[in-house]
């Protein structure tokens, strides 16, 4: 490689840091992070499911799942209880001020699509958002570095 910019991470790693930036400045006024916005749209789509339901889907360990519902319970957005057959199973559902906030979160993100992607062709969006799931759905062999 002859300079950074070969590095496939240096590029992923700037539109990451453009993109989450914008994402946490429009969900900031709603008290809402990029991470949680994910969540709630998981839950929006099908509400009550189980933490790991929801990691899978979003690919989270159990930690991290767990404190991003300790954050959005705590801000009434969430709430938990106990499964109706298994009480080691907490189903996870929207409150009202959750339900609430779809239109104004999904405008916003909407919004921040449109910033981003409106420059380019549908060709080259639907391109685009091939390349990024092949990226992020690669699984690595091993590659680790000869000892």
């Amino acid at each position: 490689m002859d300079q950074v910019e070969d590095c496939l991470s240096f590029y992923l790693g700037k539109a990451y840091q453009r993109v989450a930036q914008s994402a946490k400045q429009r969900l900031a006024p709603y008290g809402v992070t990029p991470v949680q916005y994910a969540l709630l749209k998981v839950l929006w789509e099908r509400d009550e499911q189980s933490g790991a339901e929801l990691g899978e889907r979003l690919v989270l360990d159990s930690a991290t799942i767990t404190g991003v519902l300790d954050r959005l319970e705590h801000a009434g957005l969430i709430e938990r209880k106990a499964h109706a057959t298994d009480r080691r199973v907490n189903r996870v559902s929207l409150t009202a001020r959750g339900r609430a906030l779809q239109e104004p979160l999904d405008r916003e993100l909407d919004q921040l699509n449109q910033d981003f992607l409106g420059q380019f062709s549908s060709e080259q969006r639907k391109l685009l958002r091939h390349l990024l799931t092949t990226v992020a759905a690669w699984k690595q062999q091993d590659h680790s570095p000869a000892p």
